[in-house]
């Protein structure tokens, strides 16, 4: 692709999309700092695949984009070089085990999760595991369940609300939609 074909399609298709991906990246990024240079980060890595060849739908390639530099960014701030802590006492910091007692809760709190979700009708069970669970955007599970993504949407929707009928004592409709 030449560079004027690719600014066109930048201008035309990607910057129309900037409010929506400053919501993004505000929503899903704690420093808010980082914000403006994630931007321009997603713009450039844009840009050099629209280079190679122009995708054929901006949007979900713009906050794929940004949902994997996002997810890049947050795995690397997690890490710390083992040459800067050549000994992990040193820092002086206790280690985050559960006890015993975290983790006879946290096994209690599945089990509750794992009944309140067997409860569900399937159709609401599988769309909530393949969101929540899998991490699957709504059009991944439309596919991957043969529905609309309307129809998603109304599953994760009534999941979701049984679920927390269920867990938090509100009575909840189990009702028996597909």
């Amino acid at each position: 692709m030449n560079a004027s074909e690719v600014e066109a399609w930048f201008v035309r298709e990607v910057l129309p999309l900037e409010a929506v991906l400053m919501r993004y990246l505000r929503h899903n990024w704690r420093n808010k700092g980082d914000i403006e240079d994630l931007r321009q980060e997603i713009y450039v890595r844009v840009c050099e695949a629209a280079f190679r060849q122009i995708p054929e739908m901006a949007k979900p390639f713009v906050f794929t984009t940004a949902r994997n530099l996002l997810i890049t960014r947050a795995r690397a701030a997690h890490v710390i070089p083992i040459e800067i802590v050549g000994d992990l006492d040193t820092l002086g910091v206790a280690i985050d085990t559960p006890g015993p007692d975290r983790s006879a809760i946290a096994r209690e709190e599945l089990r509750r999760l794992q009944a309140a979700l067997d409860r569900l009708p399937a159709r609401a069970r599988e769309a909530v595991v393949l969101k929540k669970i899998e991490g699957l955007s709504r059009r991944e599970i439309a596919g991957r369940m043969g529905i609309s993504e309307a129809t998603v949407s109304e599953h994760l929707a009534s999941g979701m609300s049984a679920l927390a009928g269920i867990l938090y004592g509100e009575s909840a409709d189990l009702g028996t939609k597909p």
